[in-house]
């Protein structure tokens, strides 16, 4: 039997049996992590209060064997709150709803139990807290959280310089298959034409340039929205779920 100490952010819980949960967590040492929490839905736990989506915690983990992820699920014996962001977020629709979707992307980018993903990890961190603080609109957030993702993960879109040749840019097409932007001699079926308004607002968003990106029209947040939704799609192969009630 071996205990483990760990800081994570809470993406779902499940029930079980009458009074338990099973509770997901991105953690900063161990990845994404499952744990039994005893008791957390009995009403006057004060523990399952600190176990809720969104919650950034300390968490003490028991478990059999000396490898925290093994044959059976440890236990959740001990939480203490880092950060409870759940509060700058369930009670407005924007941000919780894509608040939703980055807890889901966080848990598909991290589908290997047990394997350390720090800087999944603290993108999620930071961005949950900017969520909650109401600092920028809720759909930006999430679309500069879903660009970092997939930056991260090895999936870097290019919003200038020509993904398959490497042509300066800026290049008119773009092409989800590709990469990102794509030059006239790299065009493949099926590329789009995004506004040059577009490609700016999706490179201000994934280099951080909130400046730029709280200043751009709706018209062209949505059409960066739609791209940006496609290109996670293409990475993921299926797309969230979540994604369809998060307001544009």
């Amino acid at each position: 039997m071996s205990l483990f100490r760990d800081d994570g952010v809470v993406l779902r819980t499940q029930k079980l049996g009458e009074a338990d949960r099973i509770i997901t967590l991105l953690t900063r040492g161990h990845g994404r992590v499952r744990a039994v929490a005893r008791g957390v839905r009995r009403t006057k736990s004060k523990f399952g209060a600190r176990l809720e989506p969104f919650s950034h915690v300390d968490v003490q983990f028991f478990a059999r064997g000396s490898e925290l992820i093994g044959r059976g699920l440890p236990l959740c014996t001990q939480s203490e709150t880092i950060a409870p962001y759940g509060g700058g977020i369930v009670t407005d629709y924007a941000r919780y709803t894509a608040g939703t979707a980055m807890l889901e992307t966080a848990e598909r980018f991290t589908d290997h139990e047990g394997e350390p993903a720090v800087q999944q990890y603290l993108l999620l961190v930071g961005a949950l807290r900017t969520l909650s603080r109401g600092e920028h609109a809720p759909h930006l957030v999430l679309d500069a959280f879903l660009l970092r993702s997939l930056a991260v993960n090895g999936y870097a879109p290019s919003f200038s310089d020509c993904a398959k040749c490497g042509m300066p840019g800026p290049n008119r097409f773009f092409s989800v298959a590709s990469g990102g932007s794509v030059c006239v001699d790299c065009r493949v079926p099926g590329s789009v034409v995004p506004s040059p308004q577009t490609l700016e607002l999706l490179a201000a968003l994934l280099t951080g340039d909130w400046e730029t990106a709280d200043a751009c029209e709706p018209r062209y947040v949505r059409e960066g929205s739609g791209l940006v939704s496609a290109y996670l799609h293409w990475h993921l192969e299926r797309g969230l779920r979540s994604l369809r009630y998060v307001e544009k």
